[in-house]
């Protein structure tokens, strides 16, 4: 038990009482909050994002986590409604032109303001340090301080001209009532996508299905024009059947055509043409001459045999 040396114990060094309940300094809080990522607690740094709860974040530790899908990361609660990186959005952040950062104080002789903040709205002009409600828009990720929006109501952005919504305000570092709001409008658009993907697929798969059976079948203006490219495969068929009797007709008949493959060939002179026809061609009889009636050189006329 101790007491050496004549120590007297008080009441409550042996007695246990109740723990007192620590209470949080408010401006700590802040100061965590709106400085510090939520996932790594590292200095926010550009390029900074913020999830669909209205938290901040570094966009490498949300890259980072996105990777490494770890068990043993304790911070991992706070980005659990993370699963892609479709699911945050990059800030446009105002700079404050008053803050200084750590080149003031290089020396540690000077007081560090913490309710000064890097960044202000660029409507009205706010600090940017938790002192006042600030939001931002999901469509293209400016950020403005909420009184300005009450006093400025419009349905386009103030900085880039972006139509938006009353779903896509979306507040930084809310209450736990705004926190509430925000985790019911996530789970509502993230039903829709789903929906959505379902039912352009069936949609896709009866495009694909179409546009096979309209190859496969053409349609009758396709098959009046007679074109080989466009005719089905019956009318081919009947093509390639009464080729061979066309070309047995037309040899009986002794028109000039194209023989078949399988036919002799006939001459010109045994056809029943007239005279003057047969004289046109080179085999007729006054068209071939005696040795003594051609030349004694090479020609490239018809005549030379």
């Amino acid at each position: 038990m101790g007491c050496d040396g004549g120590t007297i114990p008080k009441r409550h060094e042996l007695v246990k009482g109740p723990k007192k309940v620590e209470k949080v300094d408010k401006n700590a809080e802040l100061v965590a909050q709106w400085n510090y990522c939520a996932l790594s607690q590292e200095i926010l740094r550009r390029p900074i994002v913020a999830c669909e709860l209205g938290r901040l974040y570094n966009k490498d530790a949300v890259i980072e986590f996105l990777l490494d899908k770890s068990s043993e990361k304790a911070l991992g609660k706070a980005a659990s409604h993370i699963k892609s990186i479709k699911n945050v959005t990059e800030l446009r952040l105002s700079d404050n032109p008053a803050w200084e950062g750590d080149k003031g104080n290089t020396k540690g002789d000077k007081h560090d303001d913490l309710q000064r903040a890097r960044f202000i709205c660029p409507v009205v002009g706010l600090e940017m340090n938790g002192r006042h409600r600030f939001c931002f828009l999901r469509c293209c990720g400016c950020v403005f301080s909420e009184r300005a929006l009450k006093e400025i109501k419009a349905e386009v952005c103030h900085t880039c001209g972006a139509a938006f919504q009353e779903d896509d305000v979306i507040v930084l570092n809310g209450t736990k009532e705004d926190v509430e709001v925000l985790k019911g409008r996530m789970e509502e658009r993230r039903l829709r996508a789903k929906l959505g993907k379902k039912a352009k697929k069936p949609k896709a798969a009866e495009s694909v299905s179409k546009s096979d059976v309209s190859e496969e079948t053409p349609g009758p203006s396709k098959i009046k024009t007679g074109k080989p490219e466009e005719t089905s495969l019956d009318s081919r068929e009947k093509k390639t059947n009464s080729a061979p009797k066309s070309a047995a007709n037309g040899s009986s008949s002794g028109k000039a055509g194209k023989p078949p493959c399988g036919a002799t060939k006939r001459s010109i002179a045994d056809s029943e043409e007239s005279e003057a026809y047969k004289s046109l061609f080179t085999t007729h009889s006054s068209a071939k001459r005696s040795k003594e009636e051609s030349a004694h050189w090479v020609t490239h006329t018809s005549y030379c045999f």
